[in-house]
C-alpha cells in the first residue's frame, strides 16, 4: 500500500512537472525578442493618414502591419514587427511615461536583455543652442526639477534662485554611454533634414546664428522637467544647473527622459539606451515679445515647422534602427568598435 501511494506520487509529480515544462516552452514561444524598442510619448489622433505627433512616423515605418499587443500598466499597447523592432506610445511627463514603461519592460510578453532603447519625442530649444526641425541626440539626461527653488525677490538681487537637493545625486543627472552617442552621430549626422517657410518666417524674429539657421543633427544635454520653463531668466537657470552638475550645456528641454532612463538602467543598465528630441519651439521669445505672450502666442505669431521636424526625427532616428537590426549580429551581444 505504501508502494502504492509512494508511486501515485511519483507519477503526480512528473505530470505537474511536465505540465510546467509545456508551459515554460510555450510561454518563451510567445516571448518576442526585442532588437530595438522606441518609444514616443503622444499621438495627436490616429497613428496613421492623419496629423502627426511623436509615434506616428515610427509607426509607418515599422508597424503598418502589426497587431498591438496590450500591455497591464502600460499607456497603449506595444507593436512589433518581424524584424525585432517593438514601441508604444508611453504617455506625456515622468510619471506616466516612466510607469507605462516599467509595465512594457518587465511584463514577460517580451525579452529585452539585449535590446537598444531609443527615446523619442519632440522639444524645446534656447536660441543660442539649437533652432526649429534640428534634431538633437542626447549625451546627458538632467533633471530640472529635483531641488529648492524660491522667489527672486527673496534672494540675493541677481543671485541663482536655485539648489540642488541632496539625496539625488544618483538619480538627478544620467551619462548616455558615448560609444552608442558617437555611432547615432556617425550614422546620421548628414542626414537630409525638412524645413517650412513658416519656420524659417519664426526663425527670423531671432538674432542668433544658430537660431536663424536651417536644422541639423547634434549632441547635447538634455533636460527632463514637467515645469514648461520660459523665458531668459529660467534659460539661464538651467545653464547655471548644467555647470553645476558638471554636464554640457542644455540644448533641449523635454518632459520624460532623464525617468525613462532611470527605468531601464534599473533593469538592463544605461549602456544601450538612446534620447532623440526634435525642436519645435524656442524656449523664450524674441527680442520685444515678452515671456508671456511668448507662452500663449497670438494668432499667426506661433513657431510653425512642426510636421517637418517629426518628420526629421524619424529621418535621423531610423537610420540607426535600420543599422543595428541590419547588422544584428555585430550588435547583439555590445557596441562593436567603430572603424575609425
Amino acid at each position: 500500500m505504501v508502494n502504492i501511494v509512494f508511486n501515485a506520487s511519483r507519477l503526480l509529480l512528473m505530470l505537474v512537472l511536465l505540465i510546467s515544462s509545456v508551459g515554460i516552452t510555450r510561454a518563451q514561444e510567445n516571448t518576442i525578442p526585442v532588437k530595438v524598442f522606441i518609444g514616443a510619448m503622444f499621438e495627436i489622433g490616429a497613428n496613421s493618414g492623419d496629423k502627426a505627433g511623436e509615434f506616428q512616423h515610427w509607426y509607418e515605418r515599422y508597424w503598418r502591419n502589426a497587431q498591438p499587443i496590450k500591455v497591464r500598466g502600460a499607456s497603449g499597447p506595444v507593436w512589433c514587427n518581424q524584424d525585432g523592432v517593438c514601441g508604444a506610445v508611453l504617455g506625456m511627463g515622468k510619471v506616466r511615461s516612466s510607469s507605462s514603461l516599467q509595465a512594457i519592460l518587465l511584463s514577460d510578453r517580451f525579452d529585452f536583455s539585449k535590446a537598444y532603447f531609443m527615446l523619442s519625442g519632440v522639444a524645446g530649444a534656447p536660441p543660442t543652442k539649437a533652432t526649429i526641425g534640428s534634431v538633437i541626440w542626447a549625451d546627458w539626461l538632467v533633471d530640472y526639477d529635483l531641488g529648492h527653488r524660491w522667489a527672486a525677490e527673496e534672494g540675493r538681487p541677481g543671485a541663482p534662485t536655485f539648489m540642488p537637493r541632496k539625496g539625488y545625486e544618483d538619480i538627478r543627472v544620467i551619462k548616455l554611454n558615448p560609444q552608442l552617442v558617437d555611432w547615432a552621430m556617425v550614422l546620421t549626422k548628414d542626414t537630409p533634414l525638412l524645413d517650412s517657410a513658416a519656420a524659417k518666417s519664426y526663425r527670423a524674429r531671432y538674432p542668433q546664428a544658430i537660431a536663424r539657421g536651417g536644422p541639423f543633427v547634434g549632441v547635447g544635454t538634455h533636460f527632463t522637467g514637467d515645469c514648461f520653463f520660459h523665458g531668459p531668466g529660467l534659460s539661464a537657470q538651467a545653464q547655471y544647473m548644467a555647470k553645476l552638475y558638471g554636464v554640457d550645456d542644455y540644448t533641449v528641454t523635454e518632459m520624460e527622459g532623464v525617468a525613462l532612463a532611470y527605468v531601464i538602467r534599473q533593469l538592463y543598465g544605461i549602456d544601450r539606451v538612446m534620447a532623440l528630441r526634435t525642436v519645435v519651439n524656442f524656449d523664450q521669445g524674441s527680442p520685444g515679445e515678452t515671456t508671456l505672450e511668448h507662452l500663449d502666442p497670438a494668432p499667426g505669431k506661433t513657431a510653425g515647422g512642426f510636421a517637418e521636424s517629426v518628420e526629421n526625427e524619424a529621418r535621423v532616428g531610423e537610420r540607426v534602427v535600420d543599422y543595428i537590426v541590419t547588422h544584428w549580429n555585430e550588435w547583439k551581444n555590445g557596441i562593436p568598435a567603430r572603424q575609425s
